[in-house]
This record gives structure tokens, sequence and C-alpha cells, in this order.
């Protein structure tokens, strides 16, 4: 996989760049018998966590990105330094050629950040003051404000909530004026954390739709965290995966699939409940005689194994495809944890 040499883009171009990028947490092991109370009380032990180790990349105006990786990988600590929320303890961390922190009175108004399991909203109060605090807050001007609020309104259906107190909305509805709350400052740069997390399929499909409209329309550079795979592969056209901190994979998903798994699934219908013997293919399971398979196409040919199937039994209906994105990815999980080195966290006396 190459990546894109300093060359290749100009640096008006770059929204986002982390160079060298480590953050460390340190926690403090806490006793677990009367023994442990008195020594810890002498010498304190801590923990620490290497959440991003050595980190680059950038991102290029305009772009979508999905930033995917296992529990622990190092996801919601990368948007909290893009957010200006956290400091990197080495590296450098550039945001349209802002420091998040120090330069944080000017940055903070050209983004906008969602995050899943947060809301911004005043919890007491009507959605809509929510939004008018924020354009005093921001100095929105009036013909923006009264603009997006306006397509923001109309596009994720709010008006059937504006007046409603934020405690007493569902889910769905608060992730729905989230987004509208982060997007209504035309921000440059957007930062989604679980967006989506705990959306029915038709809120999902609607806001990932209104995403790519925004992106498409505006170019509003966008970094997106999931755990679903295959919503990421909807809306995202580049992939950004973390393994312990460290960028494991940075590329497309189409070269995803290929370098994480090059099995096809394949599923035949027989006269015969009873499955072939495929050499090349591994049998995964059987219903009514319908016949599911796992095969390398790069090892052998699809003819051949239905070649064998004919032998057999009197095939009526064959089908082949790759395995969903979120297969391919649980996957690549398993590989990664099964070459794992002893875990990134290291206890040390203070």
């Amino acid at each position: 996989m190459r990546k894109p040499a300093p060359s290749d883009t100009s640096h008006s171009d770059i929204v986002v760049e982390l160079s060298g990028v480590s953050k460390v947490y340190r926690q403090r092991l806490r006793a677990a018998g009367v023994r442990e109370v008195v020594s810890h009380l002498l010498r304190p032990r801590t923990r620490e966590i290497h959440a991003l180790k050595n980190v680059d990349l950038t991102v290029r105006r305009g772009e979508i990105v999905a930033y995917a990786g296992p529990n622990g990988a190092g996801k919601s600590t990368t948007v909290k330094l893009l957010s200006s929320l956290l400091a990197p303890d080495a590296g450098r961390v550039r945001c349209l050629g802002l420091d998040p922190v120090r330069d944080r009175s000017r940055y903070v108004g050209r983004i906008g950040v969602v995050f899943g399991q947060r809301t911004e909203l005043w919890w007491d109060h009507p959605v809509e003051a929510s939004f008018a605090w924020k354009k005093t807050i921001w100095g929105v001007p009036d013909e923006t404000y009264v603009r997006n609020l306006g397509a923001l309104g109309e596009l994720l259906g709010l008006g059937e909530f504006m007046q409603t107190t934020t405690r007493e909305l569902s889910l769905g509805q608060r992730m729905r004026a989230d987004l509208a709350l982060a997007l209504l400052h035309d921000p440059e740069l957007v930062l989604l954390d679980e967006p989506t997390l705990g959306l029915d399929v038709l809120a999902r499909r609607r806001m990932l739709g209104f995403l790519r409209e925004q992106n498409a329309e505006r170019g509003t550079t966008i970094i997106v965290t999931s755990h679903d795979m295959a919503e990421l592969e909807q809306l995202a056209g580049r992939i950004v995966m973390l393994h312990r901190g460290e960028v494991a994979f940075d590329g497309d998903f189409a070269t995803l699939r290929r370098d994480a798994m090059r099995e096809r699934l394949l599923e035949i219908e027989t006269d015969d409940d009873r499955p072939p013997q495929l050499a090349g293919a591994r049998h995964r399971s059987s219903e009514s005689g319908r016949h599911a398979y796992a095969y390398d196409g790069s090892r052998v040919a699809l003819a051949d194994l239905l070649a064998q199937a004919s032998e057999q039994a009197r095939v009526l209906d064959v089908e082949t495809h790759r395995p969903p994105i979120d297969e391919v990815v649980a996957d690549l999980y398993e590989r990664w944890q099964g070459h794992a080195e002893p875990g990134s966290a290291s206890a040390t006396d203070s």
C-alpha cells in the first residue's frame, strides 16, 4: 500500500496531519487486600496504557475517512486529540493548519464534533435553546443560522421535537439533533465518534445519506469511527485501522478485502440433502439441499468446484460472493490477536 508522498498534496489541501503521535494514560492500581493497601500507600503503583504509539496520519480536504479498530485500539483517543480535548505526549498534531490545543479558540469554531455517548444539548431545556446558545457563543451570522437550521431541520426532521426538552428525546432524535448542532456553523472538519450508536436501521440510513450529501455538496472533511464495518464501507472511500495504538492498515475497502481475506463464499443447491465433498473448499453449512462453502479463489477455480459437485449430485442453482465486510474484519482481528505481542500496558511504582 502506497502512502501519499509530500509532493502529492499541497499544504493547503491537508486538513489533518499527525506526525509521530503518542499518547500514554496512567492508571493508579487499586489494592486487592489489606496488606496491599498499606504497601500501595507507601509505594503507589500505576499502570501505563499506550493508547497511541508513533502514529502518522494525513487526511486531505474533502475526504471521508473511516477510523476503525478493536476496542482499546486508540480510536476515541485520536478523536479527542483532533477535537482539542487531549494533547499528545509526543509528536505533532496539526488540523486546518493549527495546533488544536494551543490554538483552541481559533480552531474549535472551524470543526464539528459528535460523540455517540455524549451530547452538547442542554438536558433540561428545549432543543431549540441549545441551537440559539450555539449561535450566540460561536457568533454564527443570522443568514448562516437561518439557512443551515432550515436545511438541517428539513433533512434530519428536527421540526417535530425542537420544542421538546433533551431529556425527553429518543436516542435517534437526540443523535439527529447533535449532528445538526455540530453542522450549524458550516465546519470544515467533522469528527464523528460512533454517531449511529443505538439508532435503528432507518435512522442509520438517513444519517449516512445526509453525511454523504454534506460531503458532496460542501466538500466537508469527515472522520468517522464505528464498529459497524458495513456502515463505514457505505460512507467512506478510505479506511484507517488501528491495532494496539498503531496504524495497521491505511487504504480503500477493496484493498482491505483483498489483503485481509482471500476467501470467497459459494452456495450450491442440489437435489440431494447431503453436501458434496469438494476438494479445495471448506464446508460451512447445509439446509434443505442448499450447501455453503468457503474457498480461496487464488488456489482453486470455481469451475473445478462445480465440476466436482456435478459428479456427486444434480446442481440446481449456484451463487458466489465475497464475505460481508464485518466478517472480513472479524477474521483480521482474530489474526491480530493470535499474533499479538504481550500487552501494551505495564505496571510501575510511582
